[in-house]
């Protein structure tokens, strides 16, 4: 990717855009005064109304194929012509296993494709994205995948466990040309912030409380925001919608509010109260609730955050097949719709919080 003016937006060589997205959540909710009661004794006002909990049979790369169908659906492409399937997560279903062969093979997109799966705590799906966008913006394909998907989990009692959820989306990158949304440009920020790890062989996560707030979450995200906003030498209201990473409820309103966007810009792809922080999903997802009632001619920013720390930011703006395509698959709303309400002990069944040995 060559720099555009030698400003930090990276633009590829060849125009490129999304011309297939899809979502998936889990049918199963843990509600978030189930977790207060568990773990307080009591039955609180929380923010996090329930998060989306993967069933016993499901997992990243399970979930990753049901997305990945919905984006083919809406692309109308022959699966054999993409030429990268990659795979963003925190919670890969093997250690040593790419989770990415088994959502190709499940597309029927083997053999003549590159796979890969990503790591970046919760910016791996838009890691993802940013490579296939330079795959295809090089001419070295013209399709890529990219997806995140997760089954995350908390420690028991830990706050996280408020939000950690399961789902994510995926995301087919071709020629503009053909694109429900034109990439205008993106940009990545990083540096070496600690505010949250799991070590090798650990079974949980483990964050920096409020560290993870100031010097991770809000500099990276208002940092690649508004070096997006100055390389594009645009203002928050040049954009009709604005996707944050989802943490938590009150990350993502407050960063929206200092850049300068209003409620009805970001309330949108805001999910997080109801579907739990999807992790490398959680940005993406948003941009799928976004994508789902967008119209012709609308900008969207994007803004990702993942723990470690760093953001990836896109400038979209919606083209005129986007309505006739979102129509092919089940909405984002469609699957928050759908809810099988579970119980604490329940949920620690289905994610192994309890070992018998």
């Amino acid at each position: 990717m060559s720099s555009n003016n030698g400003s930090a937006l990276m633009k590829p060589l060849r125009d490129v855009g999304i011309v297939g997205y899809g979502a998936y959540v889990p049918r199963y909710r843990l509600p978030a005064r189930e977790v207060a009661r568990v773990w307080s004794g009591r039955d609180a006002e929380l923010p996090i109304k329930e998060k989306a909990v993967a069933g016993l049979d499901e997992d990243t790369a399970t979930m990753s194929i049901e997305a990945a169908r919905n984006a083919l659906a809406r692309a109308g492409i022959d699966p054999k012509r993409i030429r990268a399937v990659w795979v963003g997560s925190e919670s890969h279903p093997y250690a040593v296993k790419p989770t990415s062969t088994i959502v190709a093979e499940a597309l029927d997109i083997v053999p003549l494709t590159q796979a890969a799966d990503w790591e970046f705590a919760c910016k791996a799906g838009t890691e993802a994205m940013q490579a296939a966008i330079a795959f295809v913006g090089s001419g070295m394909a013209d399709y890529a995948l990219s997806i995140g998907m997760d089954t995350a989990q908390g420690r028991p009692g830990d706050a996280l466990e408020y939000t950690a959820a399961a789902g994510g989306a995926a995301i087919l990158l071709g020629p503009a040309e053909e694109s429900l949304a034109r990439i205008e440009a993106s940009l990545s920020y990083v540096t070496d912030t600690p505010d949250f790890w799991r070590r090798a062989h650990a079974h949980y996560p483990s964050h920096g409380q409020r560290f993870t707030g100031e010097p991770a979450y809000f500099h990276h995200v208002t940092s690649a925001a508004e070096m997006m906003l100055e390389g594009m030498q645009r203002d928050p209201a040049d954009y009709r919608y604005v996707v944050l990473h989802q943490p938590n409820t009150k990350f993502p309103q407050r960063a929206a509010k200092q850049l300068g966007f209003r409620k009805e810009q970001f309330e949108t792809g805001l999910l997080v109260p109801v579907i739990g922080n999807t992790y490398a999903g959680s940005s993406l997802i948003g941009l799928t609730a976004v994508l789902d009632e967008a119209q012709p001619g609308d900008r969207v920013l994007v803004v990702s955050f993942g723990s470690g720390a760093g953001s990836d930011a896109f400038s979209l703006e919606i083209t005129d097949a986007i309505v006739d395509a979102r129509r092919r698959a089940l909405t984002t709303r469609d699957y928050i719709a759908r809810r099988v309400e579970i119980d604490y002990a329940t949920y620690a069944r289905f994610r192994g919080k309890m070992l018998m040995k």
